[in-house]
């Protein structure tokens, strides 16, 4: 059997997961992270780091495996806040789950674990790993979770072949209610406890709130799209030399609507959103269809169906393209079918990747709602994430 550290959060599912490790007859260490001390911009200040971290404990001595916590708040400002702020600012929406994945909890944190001599990494993540063989060689498959209610394998999309040899996934083949039911019978401290919410290891916060530590709030117009304006344009038929218009946001100008209200910074909003607009008198919500930081505007559309949200393809450039299975790697003037998701919890939608010298086109069979710069794509084939990458 092997020596595998567990990453404890305080919740259910590393909890069970530490627990399955166990009966297994594994060596079992549990490792808490404390990676944000500051409360700002939190919506409650209940379940802070110190309340998981005593949770984590009563974990640990229920399964009578050995505790310790390691304090990883500086690489964690540095790799994924400070570059959350950094995006937010040049108007993009970055996915903070996915780069603590890749940065701290299968880098940092997987560097910690070695120390205590662990021969692998654990996790309460719903997917699963697989193995096979590509020219003779055993190459890490990374799984959709059982549970379709909670598959995860999107957040972990950045992960290495390096960082998949070393990791486990022991509740990945479980549903949600299974894992809840066994942490009831096993009576663990958190069988009851509720799954956590807003920005990985922050917490819930008010996220213009939380973005104003460092972006600074500026007034600025809200301009109205007509939806008729979007339908009077010409539908492109898709080909190569349209890929472009295809792929990247409409370039909205000030002429093409009219102002209707202000915001408190186009860094604070993201296409597709509909909260925090403040602007009434119209009778379906208005929803944010794409912003320009450099003019500080806000283009906005009425209607969950406004054209200007729905989107026939997107574009990685090659820097950002990021293979799990490097053997399946794409080459320029390929083009290959896959199954792709721009967001958590989103259905599978089928594609076709076009791979040129810049990059990847990716042209969906059918119009997808809000691809947002900055957001992670993911493509699958069946059950098995393939690689990822930065929408542009």
């Amino acid at each position: 059997m092997a020596r595998v550290v567990v990453g404890l959060s305080g919740g259910v599912d590393s909890s069970v997961a530490a627990y399955l490790l166990k009966e297994q007859g594994h060596e079992v260490i549990g490792l808490f992270m404390v990676n944000w001390h500051e409360r700002v911009g939190a919506l409650t200040s209940a379940c802070t780091w110190e309340d998981d971290a005593l949770i984590a404990r009563m974990v640990s001595k229920k399964l009578d495996i050995p505790f310790h916590i390691v304090d990883l708040s500086e690489h964690y400002k540095k790799r994924v806040v400070d570059y959350m702020f950094a995006e937010y600012q040049a108007g993009r929406t970055p996915n903070p789950d996915v780069l603590c994945n890749r940065e701290i909890k299968f880098d940092i944190f997987m560097d910690e674990a070695l120390k205590f001599g662990a021969d692998f990494v654990a996790t309460g993540h719903y997917c699963r790993k697989g193995e096979t063989l590509s020219g003779g060689t055993t190459v890490y498959q990374l799984l959709a979770g059982v549970d379709p209610n909670k598959d995860q394998s999107y957040f972990l999309c950045q992960l290495s072949q390096h960082q998949l040899s070393k990791a486990l996934f022991p509740i990945g083949h479980l549903l949600k209610p299974e894992v809840r039911e066994i942490a009831r019978r096993e009576a663990l401290p958190t069988a009851e406890r509720k799954d956590s919410q807003g920005i990985c290891f922050v917490g819930k916060v008010d996220l213009p709130t939380f973005l104003q530590q460092q972006l600074e709030a500026k007034t600025g117009n809200v301009i109205e799209i007509p939806a008729s304006y979007m339908e009077k344009k010409k539908q492109l038929e898709v080909t190569e030399e349209n890929f472009r218009k295809l792929c990247f946001p409409y370039p909205y100008k000030p002429w093409l609507g009219k102002v209707i209200g202000e915001h408190r910074g186009a860094h604070f909003y993201t296409i597709g959103q509909r909260k925090g607009l403040n602007i009434g008198g119209y009778v379906e919500p208005l929803f944010v269809l794409g912003t320009d930081v450099q003019r500080n505007i806000v283009y906005v559309g009425e209607g969950q169906n406004h054209p200007g949200l729905f989107r026939r393809g997107l574009f990685v450039a090659s820097t950002d393209m990021h293979w799990i299975r490097e053997d399946l790697r794409m080459q320029p003037g390929e083009s290959r079918r896959y199954e792709v998701r721009i967001r958590y919890r989103q259905p599978l939608e089928k594609a076709t990747i076009h791979m040129k010298d810049d990059g990847a086109w990716f042209i969906f069979d059918d119009e997808q709602r809000g691809i947002t710069s900055g957001q992670f794509a993911a493509w699958y084939d069946g059950e098995e994430l393939i690689g990822s990458g930065v929408i542009g």
